[in-house]
């Protein structure tokens, strides 16, 4: 195998590592529910909280690189994440578990974008796009995986396992990691800096604009019901615990198929080939609410192409960033790379919160509706946006 190769896959790994420390927490709400003792609508903070402080954190974290070697800031961020998750499994009470989610989001999403950008200097261009789909979808596909991982864990042993699981993951990571991190990326230095080109005028761009903005309408859909998964296939779609795991394994699945579509979307039309694919997504979590206690099979085959949709935009959206900032704002690319996880965890936050507010008056089931009227804004804004971009 290739050099490239074996980077590549290592970077896969990484943000597959990162993804499962996010996302396996929302399998084990119900667990640490019964440890702590905390109210389950209190408990879905864990999820907003990490996703605001990881969207706050990242750009902060990315513009200071600029000022480093690029591997060297690198490892001191995965020393911190091993730190923090390590805390989150050693924690004894929902202040300890909170504290250590904040820390361990402080590092993770500067960790992925910097994934992105120097998987993006050591493939060839040719296999550029899929290559960074792959990397991205690491995150993406734990973000579905994960829970059922961490589901499986917390029913068999505890809760605390998933967290020492991931510890685990991280150790081997960072050994290859170690081994294959390139380590003279280019970097533009400040006396190359150009007045006329900087960060915030990237910013101001408005595909950037637009693109952010469906990021995290798309990710809102996504969390706002998946972050109450678990109940909405058990209590109200009625299906046992013995058969939660392979239902969430199984939409886990449909991830992988939906990144695979994402990267050849990107490479065949951009947006354009992705864009409907959202109205879709609107349509069949509307069908999935209405037939869920009638038709709880149809309703769950709803959601899986849902997942599948959901996990369709990274390449496409990320190659924009990076190939914006590359043509005209290179010393934004660093904050370019960080875009993607860092819009996609505002739109977390943004999904988990609104859900958590509508829970009390409503039943985790009525959550879908308000997933499509996310997915139909996300809709609203890639039809747009591929009318502004080639990509």
């Amino acid at each position: 195998m290739s050099k490239y190769r074996i980077q590549a896959l290592t970077f896969i790994l990484t943000t597959f590592m990162l993804g499962c420390n996010e996302y396996m927490v929302v399998g084990v709400l119900s667990d640490i529910h019964h440890d702590f003792g905390t109210p389950f609508s209190l408990l879905g903070i864990l999820v907003t909280v990490f996703a605001l402080t990881y969207a706050i954190a990242t750009p902060i974290v990315a513009i200071i690189a600029t000022h480093f070697k690029r591997h060297h800031v690198y490892f001191c961020l995965l020393a911190l994440f091993l730190i923090g998750n390590t805390w989150s499994a050693l924690s004894t009470n929902f202040i300890s578990l909170l504290l250590s989610r904040i820390l361990t989001a402080m590092t993770a999403g500067a960790i992925c974008s910097m994934s992105l950008i120097m998987v993006s200097f050591v493939v060839p261009l040719a296999k550029r796009a899929q290559t960074i789909a792959w990397v991205f979808a690491g995150f993406n596909i734990a973000s579905l995986l994960g829970v059922p991982l961490g589901t499986f864990i917390s029913t068999t042993f505890n809760w605390h396992d998933s967290f020492w699981l991931i510890d685990i993951l991280a150790i081997f990571v960072f050994s290859l990691l170690l081994i294959y991190v390139p380590r003279n990326t280019p970097q533009v230095k400040a006396a190359e800096k150009q007045p006329s080109a900087n960060p915030l005028q990237f910013m101001l761009n408005k595909q950037v604009i637009l693109s952010v903005c469906f990021i995290m309408a798309i990710c809102s859909a996504q969390f706002s019901y998946y972050t109450y998964i678990r109940p909405i296939l058990t209590s109200e779609m009625g299906f046992s615990l013995t058969a939660l795991n392979l239902l969430l394994l199984f939409l886990g699945l449909t991830a992988i198929i939906g990144n695979s579509l994402g990267a050849w979307g990107a490479d065949h039309g951009g947006m354009k080939a992705i864009a409907p694919l959202y109205l879709i997504m609107a349509i069949g979590l509307i069908l999935a609410g209405l037939t869920m206690h009638q038709l709880p099979f149809l309703s769950y085959l709803l959601l899986a192409v849902v997942c599948m949709f959901n996990s369709t935009y990274g390449a496409t959206v990320q190659m924009l960033f990076m190939d914006i900032a590359n043509k005209h704002y290179p010393q934004a690319l660093d904050l370019a790379s960080s875009l993607n996880p860092v819009f996609s965890n505002l739109g977390i936050s943004i999904g988990s919160f609104t859900a958590a507010q509508l829970l009390p008056y409503s039943g985790p089931g009525n959550i879908v509706y308000l997933a499509a009227g996310f997915a139909l804004v996300g809709f609203v804004l890639a039809t747009i946006l591929k009318r502004s971009t080639q990509i």
